[in-house]
């Protein structure tokens, strides 16, 4: 796991953008793993910055949800499909056939559940994650005492979570109470993990998945298994971590041609 501390989520964006750039112009076909929620957003808008102004190219990739409400009628503004079309899709090139989300309007969800990790497998599975962190530690929907070897499936959202994401809706009534996230383990499987995370709220929930035990009570820790994991936070989010100094002084000499 690398820790890299920087400014803010204009930096955040721009470093993660860059990792996402090099790996499409390696392979134009790359399959990304698509976060919602506040944190991805700086990422977001700087892909589409250099796809207009430089010309990133998207036209061959593939795109993957982390997650997706169970219940939101279709085209709901405030689906997760909805969301990475508002936020990113729709502002580059990849083709719409090339997007895919979990189903939270299946009849049979299981099966459901099974196409989607059958179809990431199909391409080749994912090459980069985008992720964020909830306040509790969870990453996708997979809250705190989720089981670290888990694929595709549904999840009920503790309250915790339905109160951070209330802010989305009209109020807290209106948000689901269950969801269909990729599993800690189907989310260990992709080649490499970008995670973000940006202000004083996530500083608890940073010291615990990175310095603390792996634990199903803090799912973001199983990251600390994982071959190649980046994780991207600012200084207020980095506030709590005992080694902080030592990431900073690590990120300050990384060789160029070890890349993120």
């Amino acid at each position: 796991m690398e820790v890299v501390i920087l400014p803010g989520s204009k930096q955040i964006g721009a470093l993660a953008a860059d990792a996402i750039e090099a790996l499409l112009r390696r392979k134009p076909n790359a399959i990304l793993g698509l976060a919602t929620g506040s944190s991805p957003l700086p990422i977001y808008d700087e892909l589409a910055r250099r796809h207009e102004q430089k010309g990133l190219d998207f036209s061959q990739a593939h795109g993957f949800a982390l997650d997706e409400y169970v219940g939101l009628e279709p085209g709901h503004p405030e689906s997760y499909r909805e969301v990475i079309r508002r936020e990113f899709t729709n502002r580059v090139n990849i083709k719409p056939e090339n997007v895919h989300g979990p189903d939270g309007a299946a009849q049979d969800i299981l099966a459901s559940c099974q196409a989607y990790e059958d179809a990431m497998k199909a391409l080749g599975g994912v090459d980069l994650q985008i992720l964020g962190v909830g306040t509790d530690g969870h990453i996708g929907f997979n809250e705190p005492g989720s089981s670290l070897a888990s694929r595709t499936r549904i999840k009920t959202l503790i309250e915790q979570t339905r109160k951070d994401n209330a802010r989305f809706f009209k109020s807290i009534d209106d948000v689901p109470h269950h969801v269909i996230t990729q599993g800690l383990g189907t989310i260990m499987d992709a080649r490499h993990v970008v995670l973000v995370a940006t202000g004083a709220q996530k500083a608890q929930a940073v010291r615990d998945f990175v310095e603390g035990p792996v634990s199903a009570i803090c799912a973001a820790s199983v990251l600390q298994l994982h071959p190649h994991a980046t994780i991207l936070i600012d200084e207020a989010a980095a506030s709590s971590l005992k080694l902080a100094d030592y990431y900073r002084h690590t990120y300050d000499n990384k060789p160029e041609w070890q890349g993120l």
